[in-house]
């Protein structure tokens, strides 16, 4: 079975699509469509533009330059280490004399 767009519409009434891979899990969600024609050519926007997409890595580190990387270590300066917030005690108890 090929992955499939569904189309659904919401309880606002508007129209979104989900890309369902082929184990039927959901990888893409689309914003809200006022009408479902919309909706169809939000889905054929994505068929068109998603095949020649590129990865852009927003979590990989970024170069740094040669010359950066010599001057880092003796330029920078190491963070404070982040301080825990001490935890409040509740307040002794006191024994009932008797």
């Amino acid at each position: 079975m090929a992955a499939k767009f569904v189309v659904k519409r919401g309880t606002t009434g508007k129209f979104r699509f989900n890309l369902v891979a082929t184990n039927g899990k959901v990888v893409a969600t689309s914003e809200a469509y006022e009408t479902r024609a919309k909706a169809l050519a939000g889905i054929e926007s994505v068929r068109k533009n998603a095949a020649g997409a590129v990865l852009v890595d927003g979590t990989a580190p970024a170069a740094r330059p040669a010359a950066a990387k010599a001057t880092a270590g003796r330029t920078a300066k190491k963070a404070a280490p982040a301080r825990k917030a001490a935890a409040k005690k509740a307040p002794a108890r006191r024994a009932a004399s008797r």
